[in-house]
């Protein structure tokens, strides 16, 4: 027997705008008590009415209220079937990867993650999965590199650290005619800016801990799947890994998904004057932000996403300089991470790259005098003032 309070009152709600989503979310309030902040069911186990009958809970690594208001909130949000909450965006990621057999081949974006590369390289290599890195903006190198054995393609839009943007919508066309799967990426843009699953995804992946919770304050993943089969696959995984996210850590991603809207919109806004700013200083040599049109992927961009995010990378003129800024910011931190509604400087090489050979980096244009930096939601006049402090 189900639980008759949750699930008969849940509504996937899509006859609300998406400010309106974010904000109500699955159940948005709980309907026993009526708490208009979703409870934090900080249990482990649950109690049975009677032999045979079962509240819909048994055992939090199975199912938990809290966790599972986050799930549906991310499926809602995403256009998907089923979402899931990790420990982590890497567990989340150990978890697509899973779905790999030996033999299995996977065409991943050329400048991935460094966790993600570390992923693959590190634990799928060695069950017997092999993968192939290319510019994922590039028609041509997708085909090229096809194989009969492609079960994959997990792409970024846009791409950690080299703002790239490839085309959803055609990867999803090439994956169907392949039989392969399209895993998309979107820790950069959110379902606020960008929802893959409307342009052909099949999976939909997230660190959670960045945009989604935006205050810096929680490690989590997520996932949001469109079939069956891929939830099966997912619930058999978290059920046995135990890797599922906490009540407490589920219920701040739900706070911090309140307020995704609004953040959104004043990191896209802060973030293109800081790009103007950059690229008009003399120490800086080049700046990668998918808000200038002529920015190789702009028209893509513009297509497939409603707005540029809050990220930037940029290169300076010198590797004294870059230490430079990071050593000098104030209000800005030199930290590792992004998407909180601080502003965060961040060295690819040495933090989020580092599992990246050194010459597949230097090949990216990730060197030593190349910075990235996740703008928040300050006033715009002290990030540039501190970023022009720092540079002088």
């Amino acid at each position: 027997m189900t639980n008759e309070c949750y699930y008969d009152e849940f509504d996937k709600k899509e006859h609300l705008a998406f400010d309106s989503k974010v904000v109500h979310g699955a159940m948005g309030c709980d309907p026993i008590t009526g708490a208009v902040s979703f409870p934090i069911f900080q249990t482990a186990t649950f109690r049975h009415r009677s032999f045979g009958i079962s509240t819909g809970y048994d055992y939090s690594r199975l199912s938990n209220p809290t966790r599972q208001e986050l799930e549906r909130t991310m499926a809602i949000l995403e256009g998907g079937l089923e979402g899931f909450a990790f420990t982590s965006g890497q567990a989340a990621n150990m978890t697509v990867f899973s779905l790999l057999k030996d033999g299995d081949h996977v065409l991943l974006s050329d400048d991935i993650y460094g966790g993600t590369f570390r992923i693959c390289e590190e634990i799928f290599r060695r069950v017997g999965a092999d993968f192939t890195y290319v510019d994922m903006g590039e028609e041509s190198q997708i085909r090229a590199n096809l194989r009969p054995n492609t079960r994959m393609l997990f792409v970024e839009t846009p791409t950690n650290p080299m703002m790239k943007v490839a085309d959803i919508a055609a990867i999803s066309k090439t994956a169907k005619e392949n039989n392969a799967l399209l895993v998309v990426d979107n820790t950069f843009l959110t379902p606020y800016f960008q929802r893959p699953i409307q342009l052909g995804a099949d999976i939909v992946v997230h660190s959670g801990t960045k945009y989604l919770c935006g205050h810096n304050d929680v490690l989590a993943g997520i996932a949001v799947v469109t079939t069956p089969e891929l939830a099966e696959h997912f619930h058999a995984e978290t059920k046995s890994r135990g890797n599922q996210l906490a009540p407490f850590d589920s219920w701040l991603l739900l706070r911090g998904l309140k307020t995704l809207s609004l953040r959104m919109q004043r990191h896209n806004e802060n973030a293109l004057a800081v790009a103007k700013w950059l690229r008009a200083q003399p120490k800086v040599k080049k700046v990668y932000y998918t808000g200038f049109e002529d920015h190789r992927g702009y028209e893509i961009s513009t297509r497939q996403a409603t707005g540029f995010g809050g990220m930037i990378s940029f290169e300076l003129d010198s590797e004294e300089s870059a230490h430079k800024l990071l050593s000098n910011v104030k209000m800005i931190l030199f930290a590792e991470s992004l998407g909180g509604t601080e502003t965060l400087v961040t060295y690819p090489l040495t933090q989020t790259h580092e599992s990246i050979p050194r010459e597949t980096c230097e090949r990216l244009g990730i060197n030593e005098r190349f910075i990235r930096i996740s703008i928040g939601i300050e006033d715009v006049n002290d990030i540039i003032s501190d970023l022009e402090q720092a540079m002088a």
